[in-house]
């Protein structure tokens, strides 16, 4: 079974699934879970707030820090180690990376529950994970 799992989070309902599923497994494989939140900038990064001395970067990468925080926590409460890592940078090139460095067998990542062709699509970070990985990759759906 997978004992070293990552899990990426943005705090969505579906990455919160998908957290949950991640911890599943760790339980049962005595694992380790690496959670990492990415706060994706984009050309607007280094801007200034108005009246706020913090840039869109900082607070972006604080919103990342209270992500991976709460599943830090929640992995407490159930008795897993969890590590934590922000990053700034293009979402799946961070996932993958980090998943390179913490050896990462599975990384467990939520979807959005879509109806119709949307169905047949995974979310762009999702697929583009599943796509360019070379590990194993589980999709948490959203159950009704």
């Amino acid at each position: 079974m997978y004992d070293r799992i990552l899990v990426p989070t943005d705090g969505s309902d579906y990455a919160e699934r998908a957290a949950s599923r991640a911890f599943d497994l760790a339980e049962t494989a005595d694992g380790t879970v690496y959670a990492i939140s990415i706060a994706e900038t984009g050309p607007l990064g280094s801007v200034r707030l108005p009246g706020d001395d913090a840039s869109a970067a900082d607070v972006l990468t604080d919103r990342a820090a209270t992500f991976v925080e709460r599943l830090e926590e929640r992995g407490a409460d159930r008795g897993i180690d969890v590590e934590g890592e922000v990053r700034t940078g293009v979402p799946v090139h961070e996932i993958l990376e980090y998943a390179d460095e913490v050896d990462a067998e599975v990384v467990v990542m939520g979807t959005r529950g879509r109806g119709g062709v949307g169905r047949l699509m995974l979310g762009s970070v999702t697929d583009g994970v599943t796509r360019h990985g070379d590990l194993d990759v589980l999709v948490v759906g959203k159950r009704d």
